[in-house]
This record gives C-alpha cells, structure tokens and sequence, in this order.
C-alpha cells in the first residue's frame, strides 16, 4: 500500500510512503514490517515502529481485543464519548466513523499498518478513536507502534485456528496484546470472568459478573433489555495524569501511562444502568465500556450511566428486525458466541438459522451444531458464505456435532444450503411464542459464493418473508 504522506527521515524529504517495494521511488520511503521484512530492498527505509514519529500527535486510541464482543464494546464506547461532548473516532468491522459521521466503508477488523496510521491521519481532530483489535493484527504487527491509552480484553473462547493452527497460539496471541514489553503503554482492562485471560491482578482494572472486581455487578436483570445495579471502584493512581482527562488534554503519543486507573481516589461509585441491549453477553460489554469511559474520560459514573441509556445498539448485533413475531439477527458465528445469544433467552422456544463460513476454521463446526441443538426447538441449517468450499460439504461438518440427527427422537433439523429458502422457510413456519434467531452473517450486506459475490442481507430476506406471510 502506498499514502501521501509529507515527511522528513534522516535529513531526506519525501513524499509518500509505502510498504510495497514494488512501488518505491525518490520520493517515496519503504515501510518496513513484520511481513514485508524478509524481502526489504536497498532503499531508504523506516520501521514500522516509528510510524508515530512521523504522525505525531496521534489521538488518544482506546484497543479492544477478544474473541466476541469487540465490535459492540467499541460502538458502546465511542456513543458514550460521543454523548459525553468528547470527540470521537471508531475503527473496526462496521467501517471508519468520526463524530457520528462514516468515513470509510467496512474492511478488516483491523486494517493494515499504513491503512491505520492514514486512519489516524484522517481523524487527527478527534480526542479520542476507539479501535477493534483482532488476533491477526496482533500477530502481523499491524499496531506496530501505537500507543494505547486504555486496552480491553472482552474474553477468550476459540476462533481463526486455520490461521492460528493451536488453540494455545491463540491464546497466547490474544493475552501478548496487554503485555507492556509489547506495548509501552495505558489502562489495562480485563474480564475477571475469563479463565484464559492471564494477567497480573496487582497491574490491570477488572470487570465482572461473577467474580469479584473493580467494576462489578451487585444484581441485575435481562428481561427486557438489561438493568444492572453497578459498583466500581479504580485504585488510585501513582502518576499525574491530569494532562490525560477532561479538559487541557496532552496530545503527547509517547507519553508513557504506567497507571493501573486514571482515579484520584478508591471510593466506590454506584449508578443503575439501563440499556436497549439484549443478554448476558451484553452487560460484560456494557461493564466493559463503562469501565474504559470512567478511566479515559473522567466523566462520573452516574453521568455515563445516563448517556448508556441512549445507546440504540449496533446493526447486525442481536438486532431486532420484527418484534411480532419475534425475529433478531447476529453476527454469532462460533459456538460461544451462540451459546451467550441462546442463553439470552433461556425458557423461550428458540428457533435457528445458521451456517459455517468456507475456507476457515473447520474445527468449530461440529460445535456450532452441537450448541444449537442443546438450545434450539427447531433447527435449519444452511449456508453462511460457503466461498470455494462445497456448502453441503460445511453443513455435513456441522451435523458432525449433532449425535441425534436423522433418528427418531431428533428434533426437527431442515437442511437447505439455500440460506434465502431456509430463512423464508423459518419465517413461515415460525409460531406466536417462538422465537428465531439468524445467526452469522449480522449486518453483512453479500454472500461469497465461490468467486462470485452477491448481494444478501439476512435482514432484508427476513422482511420480505414476512410480507409474503
């Protein structure tokens, strides 16, 4: 990749810089990352490390990692900035935002190195971005030298083993994210709920439903959205960070944040929070965002806890698409994620529609089946984007988990690799005090079908069969 970028290094002006040797001339500095390394060329050269020098002063970037839950967690975030008059951008699945207002359509999780430091380029105005982080740009070194003001880890579970081929690599991987000899810096925020997460306790802020922690949850309720009573506490800090709260902040990239917590004292606070959210799931988001926004922002819990409750929720994330019947829409696409959707409404007949992706983890199929059938009433299993795998051949991976199927005491279980049939077929068929469930695909608007790519939006089929009912 090649930017425009006005720069000095080593006392030689230039005007671009690129990652692609390809694509080098006087004007133009290469890039040097952990995947082009191997096959540097003889030629003015910077690392990708010293990006911020060039690009200084970056804003203040927040980093969420995890297997689930990244993408609402950041957009939980960036609406409680918003709300509170900080300014505010947001990198990740859904795309690039600044202040409410897209900049840049969906791509990767988490873009390349240039790509990322343009991104920063592009919001320079802005306080604060908030940023998904996936696995592969932790191991590919696309964060290569950013400084965090404050890292997330969501949780742990079992995802990308076709690029990370153990699951202790991945492990690994994920929890090499809030190692300081990794990254110089910021907040570290865990879930103490999360028995992979490995950390010391003395050095992170925690949250929690179960176990105890600095943020955790006194009592709450899920029925209708989530109600939880909240009590956090940050220990003190033993840095002057006042240059990195509300008002004068310090937009210095390097400034080194060894402080477990930007508080000035270890009294509890308290608040209620409401949110239009759905699940389990959801509050360990929530407990997480509204952990980050008190430490980065300085803001009052009360006063986060009101700005929660007008957060209208992220497109494709447990999304409502017709309440009578009642019909919702995820991105769920491991057994995990499933399970904490299905748990969401324990006691409902649950109904489901889902599939596998092509080319990725095969691992995780046969789980994906087996959590569906422990908490579905009905199944109907299809394809999600089969790419150049057969989509019959990833369904057979599926039913690999489910021991009962096609015997006389399975539940129903409608095969279909035509997701557009099996979801009509779900709506039609689906009765007043059942529930369904789409999962996989979220807010994606195409289906990869070997090299063609066509447009399908699982919400829009949902609609129209309901029209047609």
């Amino acid at each position: 990749m090649k930017i425009a970028k006005s720069c000095t290094h080593e006392g030689v002006a230039y005007e671009y810089l690129s990652d692609d040797s390809r694509e080098l001339d006087s004007a133009t500095l290469f890039v040097r990352t952990k995947r082009n390394a191997p096959f540097a060329p003889n030629h003015p050269t910077i690392d990708a490390h010293e990006l911020p020098g060039l690009f200084a002063p970056l804003p203040k970037i927040i980093g969420i990692t995890g297997t689930n839950g990244k993408t609402t967690t950041s957009a939980i975030i960036y609406s409680l900035l918003l709300d509170l008059s900080r300014s505010c951008a947001l990198i990740g699945t859904r795309g690039v935002f600044a202040n409410d207002k897209r900049l840049k359509p969906k791509g990767l999780t988490t873009p390349s190195v240039l790509e990322l430091y343009e991104i920063f380029d592009m919001v320079r105005e802005c306080e604060f971005v908030v940023m998904e982080v996936s696995s592969h740009a932790i191991e590919q070194e696309r964060i290569a030298g950013i400084t965090f003001v404050a890292r997330i880890l969501t949780n742990i579970t079992s995802d990308h083993l076709d690029y990370h081929k153990t699951q202790e690599e991945y492990i690994r991987v994920k929890n090499s994210f809030f190692l300081d000899s990794a990254l110089n810096s910021g907040a570290k925020i865990i879930n103490a709920d999360e028995k992979r997460a490995l950390y010391n306790p003395q050095d992170v802020i925690t949250y929690a439903i179960e176990s105890n922690a600095n943020c955790k949850v006194d009592a709450y309720s899920l029925d209708r959205g989530i109600t939880a009573h909240v009590s956090l506490r940050l220990p003190e800090s033993s840095l002057d960070t006042d240059s990195l709260v509300a008002g004068g902040a310090r937009r210095d990239s390097h400034a080194r944040v060894d402080s477990v917590s930007f508080a000035r004292h270890s009294a509890i606070e308290r608040a209620v929070v409401h949110a239009q959210l759905y699940g389990k799931h959801n509050l360990y988001n929530i407990l997480a965002a509204i952990t980050c926004v008190r430490i980065i922002s300085g803001a009052e819990l009360e006063s986060i806890a009101q700005a929660l409750e007008r957060f209208g929720g992220v497109e494709g994330r447990m999304e409502v698409v017709s309440e009578e019947p009642l019909v919702l829409v995820d991105f769920a696409h491991t057994h995990d994620g499933m399970e904490a959707i299905f748990e969401s409404f324990i006691g409902r007949d649950i109904v489901v529609v889902f599939g596998a992706g092509g080319d990725r983890d095969r691992s995780k199929r046969p789980k994906m089946g087996a959590c569906a059938y422990k908490y579905a009433k009905r199944l109907y299993i299809t394809s999600d984007n089969p790419r150049s795998e057969d989509p019959q051949g990833i369904i057979d991976d599926i039913l690999q988990g489910i021991p009962d199927f096609n015997t006389p005491e399975s539940k129903p279980i409608h095969i279909d690799t035509n997701r557009r049939a099996s979801i009509r077929h779900a709506v039609q068929n689906l009765a007043p005090n059942e529930i369904l469930l789409i999962l996989g695909k979220g807010d994606e608007t195409c289906q990869i079908i070997g090299d063609h790519i066509e447009h399908f939006d699982d919400r829009e089929e949902v609609r129209e069969a309901l029209r047609q009912r």
